[in-house]
């Protein structure tokens, strides 16, 4: 069933045990190590790490906290670290353009953090390189695969999860036409819309599906780009879309604006949207989010490593530990719980295969 403890976040997105024994929103990559298994985001940091104390650092992704979504939700599971297993913490953001991942990496290894979590599919190169210089410090990677016997991949079934916002949508428009607006044109970013997309024909084998992408692959403003997705979003209501699902970041917010303006409905992604978004009008168009648990993930393995746990594999999140799913705030998809649960426990149970690509 739809859990309603994905229904909260504490500050932004989407259960296993050990996170080592082993694919956002940005795309993910990489060759990981056999052993995969299934399982189920800072500001305030220390100026220095205490000595002998647990000293987690976090990179975030390009657009970094704040955007109510991807980021946020890789800080809440930093803060639950900080919180409940006494880690001191510390964030770094990276430039617009993301050209200096590796040298956050570096700089948080440095001042002695361990383990430290890259946020987002574009550090997969980068975290291998710095595992390599630094083999005595613990890494994790969210949403590219492991690459290094001190790597840990935190993988998502985002296909899984769209799927499911893909029924919801079909079964709440009655006209048949939604939308999509991607972020970015990539493998990762392309899941969400092969989920949703399989989801709606379930529902609506003519239905009408608009897609957007904001930006080219390896171009990732367009995870950042509100005024790009309103207008995006503004052209799919004037067509006649009724509902949009997005999956493209901080520009999110431009499609919650034009779906307000439109007076029609939107999805969220990552995070629980319709908490994250402080501005009411806007929270009131959201109909539900695509929950990816990337708080989980990044808490879970930073536990693993307090316990012990070594690097070198992969988990995936998908729904089968509700590592994706359907936020349920505002209540309205409770109205069609048994048909998602339903949809739900079909993928589980292999009756229903999701494709990975459009």
């Amino acid at each position: 069933m739809l859990s309603k403890r994905f229904g909260r976040m504490a500050a932004g997105s989407i259960a296993g045990a050990m996170l080592m024994a082993a694919a956002a929103c940005g795309g993910s990559g990489g060759t990981g190590s056999d052993a995969t298994s299934s399982a189920a985001p800072t500001s305030g940091a220390s100026e220095a790490p205490k000595a002998g104390a647990l000293k987690v650092g976090l990179a975030f992704d390009v657009g970094g906290r704040g955007d109510k979504s991807f980021n946020d939700a890789a800080y809440a599971g930093l803060e639950k670290a900080k919180t409940e297993l006494k880690a001191d913490i510390k964030e770094l953001s990276p430039a617009a353009d993301g050209s200096n991942r590796g040298e956050l990496l570096r700089q948080l290894a440095d001042a002695g953090y361990n383990p430290i979590i890259g946020v987002g599919f574009a550090y997969g190169d980068d975290i291998k390189k710095t595992a390599e210089e630094y083999p005595e410090i613990q890494f994790a990677v969210v949403d590219s695969a492991s690459n290094a016997a001190n790597v840990t991949g935190l993988l998502f079934a985002e296909e899984q999860g769209s799927y499911l916002a893909g029924v919801a949508a079909a079964t709440k428009a009655k006209s048949g036409h939604v939308g999509f607006v991607g972020g970015v044109e990539n493998d990762l970013i392309k899941k969400f819309q092969a989920g949703f997309e399989a989801g709606v024909k379930s529902v609506k084998k003519d239905a009408k599906i608009d897609v957007k992408y904001l930006s080219p692959d390896g171009d990732f403003s367009g995870f950042k780009a509100p005024d790009k997705g309103k207008v995006a979003a503004e052209k799919m209501y004037q067509d006649g879309a009724e509902i949009v699902y997005h999956a493209a970041g901080d520009s999110g917010l431009g499609v919650f604006q034009a779906a307000a303006a439109a007076k029609k409905k939107a999805i969220g992604v990552d995070s629980d949207q319709r908490q994250t978004v402080k501005e009411a009008n806007l929270q009131s168009v959201i109909m539900t989010s695509m929950l990816k648990r990337v708080d989980v993930g990044v808490f879970e393995f930073v536990k693993a490593f307090q316990g012990g746990a070594k690097g070198g594999s992969n988990t995936i999140y998908d729904l089968k530990v509700d590592g994706v799913g359907l936020a349920t705030t505002g209540g309205e998809i409770d109205d069609i719980k048994d048909k998602l649960d339903a949809a739900k426990q079909d993928i589980i149970d292999g009756k229903i295969t999701v494709p990975s690509k459009p």
